[in-house]
């Protein structure tokens, strides 16, 4: 029976005996299905088999390499003899695996809270999983291009997010959603509206659209006095593009809207909703970061994973090509000072990974040449981010200016969430608010009583000399002074 799949965050260690990795007798030894197992849980096997997806092992245990990249992050001794073939590859994998560092610090622990990595967390996740693939078996060669591609599909989202004005974001999103008949009244506001259309059609009921808005509105109203019939057709509407609704049409008479029946549960509901807004504002040529979904469309952080996987849904195998022809837009709107316009060569080539599961064993040398290629623009993102980014230099030190989160994020103020997330530079809350206004008063100086008095004084006598003093006067004051 399948044993349950590790989380991703505890790569230093076995997921069997979740003792950490070493060189001597804990050796991680990287299946060609991905899962890595250290090679004293791997002989104690009943049958030759993954743990956790069942996927035979074709090679022997004996031959399988042990995962260097690992090693060197436990701090242990990596061997130096390892075949011709895999060398430049796995050269390219353990370089990478060095991003993951900071998160090592503590050998052992996987992700911890205080240790802080250049990379995103949906990056290292990505990073990660190309870290536990095998490449002595053509299975784990394909694993490995596709969680190349995969990875530097990812980098080029990130540049696009480097590249948005966060300022800007906000009305830009919410343009590209009106632009479309649809609108977003808010997270608690758009949850009631939503609570109340599965009300008068969870029972399979049919009704017209004018019938159903008036219902939402007349709930609605009592505890959002601001509801009416334009915003919440609005939010039906955002359902119908969702292809949430089966319509009956009728001879010179209303159509008739019932929910299909895989949407009569709210999570379900909720997920096509999130995934129709998040589809539109991909559309517009927007990238928005799990976080600041969540904040924008839930108001709280607890929603990354679930906004992470509609993204990920929503990938197409021609979104990483769109994705590169938005970022070439991009570098040339800014003028590309760090000239990424360099990196464009590898990430086409890894655009054209095929990542079906499909997709035929690459040779040697296209298994090298993509890891390579994802290695380059890895690199690229992270010399970005540390010597090129505003935002990258805004995380590392936090605005000190005086206004510095002194007032109330008007996005959380109308919208209860705001998609600049952690890097807003209003407050989210009160208890923010007050705080950063303390720290304000103590960090303005104050000016001597006595230097403010003399800097008056002089003021003074300049405007008297300017405007109220004869010609002789001011020479005689000028002499004496």
């Amino acid at each position: 029976m399948p044993v349950e799949a590790p989380q991703w965050t505890d790569f230093l260690s076995c997921p069997i005996c979740t003792q950490t990795f070493d060189e001597t007798i804990r050796k991680p030894i990287s299946l060609g299905c991905g899962h890595t197992v250290c090679k004293m849980c791997l002989n104690k096997l009943h049958r030759k088999a993954c743990p956790f997806d069942q996927t035979t092992i074709n090679t022997d245990i004996e031959l399988l390499p042990v995962n260097s990249a690992l090693l060197q992050l436990v701090g242990a001794q990596v061997p130096e003899q390892q075949p011709i073939t895999l060398c430049k590859a796995k050269k390219c994998v353990e370089e990478l695996a060095l991003y993951l560092k900071p998160l090592s610090s503590a050998r052992g622990v996987g992700l911890n809270s205080t240790t802080q990595s250049v990379l995103s967390r949906p990056m290292q996740r990505k990073l990660v999983t190309l870290v536990h693939c095998q490449l002595v078996e053509e299975e784990g060669r394909i694993h490995a291009m596709r969680a190349a591609r995969s990875l530097g599909e990812r980098t080029v989202t990130e540049f696009i997010l480097q590249h948005q004005n966060p300022q800007q974001l906000s009305s830009n999103l919410w343009a590209a959603v009106r632009a479309r008949g649809c609108q977003f009244l808010g997270p608690a506001m758009q949850e009631e509206a939503l609570k109340l259309v599965l009300l008068a059609l969870e029972d399979g009921s049919a009704l017209s659209r004018k019938v159903l808005v008036l219902f939402v509105v007349q709930r609605l109203e009592p505890r959002f006095p601001q509801a009416s019939k334009t915003s919440i057709g609005h939010v039906v509407q955002l359902l119908y593009r969702a292809s949430c609704f089966k319509v009956t049409k009728r001879d010179e008479d209303s159509s008739l809207m019932q929910l299909k029946e895989e949407f009569r549960t709210y999570e379900a509901l909720r997920r096509e909703h999130d995934s129709q807004i998040v589809q539109i504002v991909m559309e517009a040529g927007l990238r928005i970061a799990p976080d600041q979904w969540s904040s924008l469309l839930y108001g709280d952080q607890s929603h990354k994973s679930h906004m992470q996987s509609i993204i990920d849904k929503l990938q197409t195998p021609a979104s990483f090509a769109q994705s590169v022809q938005e970022l070439t837009i991009a570098l040339q709107r800014t003028g590309d000072p760090a000239n990424l316009n360099r990196l464009r060569p590898h990430l086409e080539l890894l655009a054209n990974i095929d990542p079906s599961p499909d997709a035929p064993s690459p040779t040697w040398e296209q298994l090298e040449n993509g890891l390579v290629a994802v290695r380059t623009v890895v690199h690229g993102l992270v010399d970005y981010i540390q010597n090129h980014s505003k935002k990258g230099a805004d995380q590392q030190q936090p605005p000190q200016h005086s206004k510095y989160k002194t007032y109330m994020c008007r996005d959380m103020k109308q919208r209860g969430g705001c998609p600049r997330g952690a890097s807003c530079t209003f407050a989210h809350s009160q208890e923010k608010l007050e705080k950063f206004r303390k720290m304000n008063k103590r960090l303005v100086p104050r000016r001597p009583l006595s230097a403010s008095l003399g800097q008056l004084s002089l003021h003074l006598l300049l405007h008297l000399h300017q405007h109220c003093l004869p010609h002789s006067i001011k020479r005689n004051f000028w002499m004496k002074n």
